[in-house]
């Protein structure tokens, strides 16, 4: 038989997804607002004042003069490539280093451990890591905006709690049959910490999605530069455009420039979001998993 609930038990569940309904609004009513202002027509749009719940007119002025730009194609593609690639490469080294640091027979583990962590709170400086980059031979060039941080510390460690929390008798057993280090990582391992490797897909493709001040800082052929130096870069001008207007044309390129502005937001922003469905059943999973520890 269910045992009804309490006065208080069901006052705290009302509070409760009041609360949530609150925060819910607060937080999705900007991308809202920026989604309903790219298709508004841009004289009203830049009149209009306090909360903006449906388009103001219809105009996809905005997207036509972002998609004529030639820059914003060679930027989406600089992006997916740095994405794709950037992410393969920090998941795998991550899970390397990761599997490494939490065997427990590992020779000066506690130091190691103790190095690793030391990069969370100390780095040496822009400048020394821009020469180091030169030095190798990376500057200008794609490898120099995804190397220089394909790991992250946080996320490996997070990744070394999790696979320490992976029964020994899989490695073992494993090892009676012939298995080696490579073969218990990718095939035991890697597989029992699914949950938690598809949230550092989706930190790690996040940042190289966001990314764009090393790129600023390495590159010089524009054909290499990401999409979001690219919409910077359509942002200064335009601002630069309505600072140096006059009469008419400083009102025209008033209106228009804040239409581009949530069309930029929006084009730089959706595809990214579209990647948080397929990964939204393991985020919490992958994320306890390697937090605590036994």
């Amino acid at each position: 038989m269910v045992e009804s609930k309490s006065f208080g038990s069901r006052l705290f569940d009302v509070l409760n997804y009041a609360l949530l309904f609150v925060l819910t609004v607060v937080f999705l009513y900007p991308l809202w607002y920026v989604l309903v202002g790219s298709i508004s027509d841009p004289v009203r749009l830049f009149m209009h004042n306090g909360l903006l719940w449906r388009p103001l007119g219809f105009s996809l002025h905005g997207y036509r003069t972002m998609l004529q730009n030639p820059n914003v194609g060679i930027g989406y593609a600089n992006t997916i490539f740095y994405v794709v690639v950037g992410t393969v490469l920090s998941i795998f080294f991550s899970c390397l280093g990761a599997y490494t640091l939490s065997r427990p027979k590992l020779m000066f583990k506690k130091l190691f451990t103790l190095l690793v962590v030391f990069t969370m709170y100390f780095s040496g400086g822009m400048i020394p890591k821009f020469l180091v980059v030169k030095g190798v031979g990376l500057y200008n060039t794609r490898m120099a905006v995804i190397l220089p941080g394909v790991i992250s510390t946080w996320n490996m460690i997070v990744m070394r709690t999790s696979f320490r929390a992976i029964p020994q008798s899989l490695e073992e057993s494993a090892r009676l049959d012939g298995a080696g280090d490579f073969t218990i990582l990718f095939r035991i391992i890697v597989p029992c910490a699914k949950a938690t490797i598809a949230v550092m897909v989706l930190y790690y493709a996040v940042a190289q999605w966001n990314g764009w001040f090393d790129a600023m800082i390495y590159l010089q052929d524009r054909s290499k530069f990401p999409l979001q130096l690219f919409l910077r870069e359509i942002l200064l001008i335009n601002i630069n455009n309505a600072n140096n207007a006059a009469g008419n044309d400083a009102a025209d390129v008033l209106y228009l420039d804040t239409l581009v502005k949530y069309a930029m937001i929006i084009i730089s922003t959706v595809p990214i979001l579209c990647i948080y469905p397929f990964v939204q059943k393991y985020f919490m999973k992958g994320v306890m998993m390697g937090s605590i520890k036994e």
